[in-house]
């Protein structure tokens, strides 16, 4: 069993204990990532208390050899997708994909994830490729073995108009209050 095998298998515990959701653990670079997740509300008080207690049952443990950083934090607004259970949770979302080089498709899609199974998945773009426009949404389904990277994409939605409901909230203008 890896490291990393043997710290989901710690902090699973700390997670289901306090009804959090272990996403993923990662080791790089000196840093060993743990992102958890929740319905609701993930405040910096449960990420604190993960903290402390994966870090007490690292040091009691010891499952990673040399000097290292913990990190607990959230997937974030544009999260990384590596297992088949990452996908599944995000079909119906906006993704980036960067294929392994040599698949025969193209190296980046962004689209819409139609599907993932423990198979693969099924990209739809309004563009095939390299940029060359399509008169139809392209399908794409590729293996997870196919797959370098990949990660939702946040879109930022237009801000209120100027005088629409959502606007409203600003105080009144007392030049503009009816007159008696």
């Amino acid at each position: 069993m890896g490291a990393t095998d043997r710290v989901r298998d710690l902090a699973a515990s700390v997670c289901d204990a306090l009804e959090v959701e272990l996403v993923d653990v990662e080791l790089a670079g000196g840093v060993l990532r743990v992102t958890v997740d929740r319905d609701g509300d993930l405040d910096l008080d449960i990420i604190a208390r993960l903290t402390r207690q994966i870090s007490r049952l690292l040091d009691e443990d010891d499952p990673v050899p040399g000097r290292y950083t913990l990190e607990v934090s959230s997937p974030g607004l544009e999260r990384k997708l590596r297992t088949p259970a990452h996908f599944e949770r995000v079909v119906g979302q906006v993704v980036n994909v960067r294929t392994n080089a040599g698949t025969g498709a193209g190296r980046r899609f962004r689209g819409t994830l139609v599907a993932a199974d423990a198979e693969g998945i099924t990209v739809r773009t309004d563009e095939v490729p390299d940029g060359t426009a399509e008169a139809d949404a392209a399908t794409h389904t590729l293996r997870y073995d196919q797959i370098e990277r990949a990660r939702t994409v946040f879109e930022w939605g237009p801000g209120p108009k100027p005088g629409s409901p959502s606007s409203k909230s600003r105080p009144p203008n007392p030049k503009k209050a009816a007159k008696p």
